[in-house]
């Protein structure tokens, strides 16, 4: 055992994005959220998408961004957010709700706020 010595990964809990099928385990993974959300009888489709992007935006929170894996996850609430967007067909509500999620997801992966703290949250 080496004590002091460092290892080479930049963070080692980020290692399972970059494995093998991950992306498309996370896509599924998306897609089945979805569909439990379609098959609750009260959830109409509106309803079911506007919940799966808020859903996975609040999951999605703790990513990063600049590799392939970040990217990716960086992309992918914008793409829920049109699917949201247009099947609830521009609701005001779904539509505020949606950009609202969107917004807070994706300004704090921004570089500029690398390292801010808002409100003292995740100070410690």
């Amino acid at each position: 055992m080496n004590v002091g010595v460092a290892h080479s990964e930049v963070n080692p809990n980020t290692r399972v994005m970059n494995s093998r099928g991950m992306w498309l385990t996370y896509a599924l993974g998306v897609g089945m959220l979805h569909i439990v959300l379609l098959s609750i009888p009260f959830f109409s489709v509106p309803v079911a998408w506007t919940l799966t992007n808020v859903i996975h935006n609040l999951v999605s929170t703790l990513s990063l961004q600049f590799t392939s894996s970040r990217k990716f996850f960086t992309i992918s609430p914008i793409i829920l957010y049109f699917l949201a967007s247009f099947y609830t067909k521009y609701d005001t509500t779904h539509f505020i709700l949606n950009t609202t999620s969107l917004l807070t997801v994706l300004i704090p992966k921004l570089p500029q706020l690398h390292g801010v703290r808002i409100f003292g949250i995740n100070k410690y």
